[in-house]
């Protein structure tokens, strides 16, 4: 793929997006809001994003302690929903409070120490909530943790999908690496112009020959929608598996990880998992009505993959964003878009030079 000179008139926009996930969706507004035009490739191929839970919760709950940039994150993210929800005329966010099932009385006080802690102190409501609800099993109550809440992600794309065809922004098609044409001053693919291609693939980058390089891994996730009129809970709970009211009765339960299964097809083994956890707390009979399958994209450091191809400087990417992707694809995009706009470094420990600064190495 060497430099080509451009066709003559092509039509031109400032970025192609490849992707249309989390990531894809924030790196388009992202770009809307600074006055770019673009193309958003989409081929639905990836399902991760539309099946997710899309809890936003700063807090790792097994470990208590605050995730990757977990503060910053939610100041910076969940203004751009807010934003779509107005913009679009959706209700996607949902603030539910994250409620921590606790198993023991030693839970209840590791939960009072981190309580303490700097950073977390925001988050974690410092008393026992006592369980009222007869559906639930929960001896030791249960720990609040503020300022969370639930985006529905598939409504989120289905509508913002919609409203990118409406504009003419969106091509549902699958991209073809090899009619990507490079140029001193930016690319051409299939006779459309462009300063350049971002990529936010998910777990399809690794079929892409610019970036199939590095780490990504997927991490298969699955989850159950369950319908229980006699559980009637409004917050999300969080034991072995997680309960996220939906509305009607019904809740998303998950979710499992599988590091060694790549298909997107549901499995009889995750559906036998998430009951056995679900049966450990829940005290009222419910029926399962769906069960959706998913492959995370996921990194070995755990840390998002954003940044400009070592060779060919026209080319960028967004990925990696793991099970956090509600509250990570944002931030990230506008990182990207910083870097690309004025010059400004990425996060170290998200810029893909990290992998590829370790590949240079004798």
């Amino acid at each position: 793929m060497r430099p080509k000179e451009l066709p003559y008139l092509c039509p031109m926009v400032d970025y192609l997006i490849v992707g249309g996930g989390l990531a894809g969706m924030a790196m388009a507004e992202t770009l809307r809001e600074a006055g770019q035009s673009f193309r958003l490739f989409d081929n639905r191929s990836q399902r991760a994003s539309r099946v997710a839970g899309g809890l936003y919760n700063p807090v790792v709950l097994k470990r208590l302690n605050l995730s990757w940039k977990g503060g910053e994150l939610m100041a910076h993210s969940i203004p751009l929903y807010t934003n779509l929800e107005a913009r679009l005329g959706i209700r996607v966010d949902a603030k539910l409070p994250v409620m921590r099932r606790f198993a023991s009385a030693g839970e209840q006080n590791a939960w009072f120490e981190a309580a303490d802690k700097p950073g977390l102190a925001d988050f974690l409501e410092p008393r026992i909530i006592p369980n009222e609800n007869p559906a639930l099993d929960a001896p030791f109550g249960y720990g609040r943790v503020k300022h969370t809440g639930k985006v529905d992600t598939a409504a989120l794309l289905e509508a913002y999908s919609k409203s990118l065809h409406r504009e003419g922004h969106l091509l549902s098609e699958s991209f073809e690496y090899e009619a990507l044409e490079f140029h001193p001053t930016g690319i051409s693919y299939k006779g459309i112009q462009a300063r350049g291609v971002i990529f936010c693939e998910g777990y399809g980058m690794l079929q892409n020959p610019f970036f199939s390089d590095l780490p990504l891994q997927g991490t298969k996730g699955e989850l159950l929608t369950i319908r229980a009129p006699e559980l009637r809970e409004a917050a999300v709970i969080k034991s072995g598996a997680f309960i996220i009211p939906l509305g009607g009765d019904r809740y998303r339960v998950g979710a499992t990880y599988a590091w060694n299964d790549y298909s997107q097809d549901t499995t009889a083994k995750a559906r036998e998992t998430l009951l056995e956890r679900l049966d450990t707390f829940i005290r009222c009979p419910y029926e399962v009505e769906a069960q959706q399958a998913g492959i995370r994209p996921t990194v070995p450091d755990r840390r998002p993959l954003v940044g400009r191809h070592p060779e060919h400087p026209n080319l960028y990417l967004v990925n990696g964003l793991g099970s956090r992707g509600v509250l990570i694809a944002p931030y990230a995009a506008s990182c990207l878009w910083a870097f690309i706009s004025k010059g400004r470094p990425l996060p170290a420990d998200m810029d893909i030079e990290r992998y590829y600064r370790k590949a240079r190495r004798p």
